[in-house]
């Protein structure tokens, strides 16, 4: 039996700037290439060391948590981490939670 593929979200081409942020404090730029409901394809100035998560802050100052996904040279797969509220109070990360752009 054939397997299905899995669909792609569709991304927008976009060329537009954001700055990498941890812990509130940005510690570069990077371009955004293309963006969808659920990740971006990024790349990062030259002089940025990418952890594995951190927080994305568009133009108009909108944070996004972010968690890398894929690695290629200096491009970078992004997904993006929508936070909810658990039953017991405290802050959850939900990767497959679309996001509202």
């Amino acid at each position: 039996m054939k397997q299905k593929k899995q669909e792609r979200e569709v991304r927008r081409i976009r060329h537009q700037p954001a700055w990498i942020t941890l812990n509130g404090v940005a510690t570069g730029e990077c371009e955004i290439m293309g963006i969808s409901k659920t990740g971006a394809k990024i790349v990062p100035d030259g002089r940025t060391v990418i952890p594995p998560r951190f927080e994305l802050v568009f133009g108009d100052q909108k944070r996004q948590p972010c968690e890398v996904v894929w690695r290629r040279g200096r491009m970078l797969g992004v997904r993006f981490i929508r936070l909810s509220q658990p039953k017991n109070g405290g802050p959850e990360g939900n990767p497959g939670a679309p996001l509202t752009i």
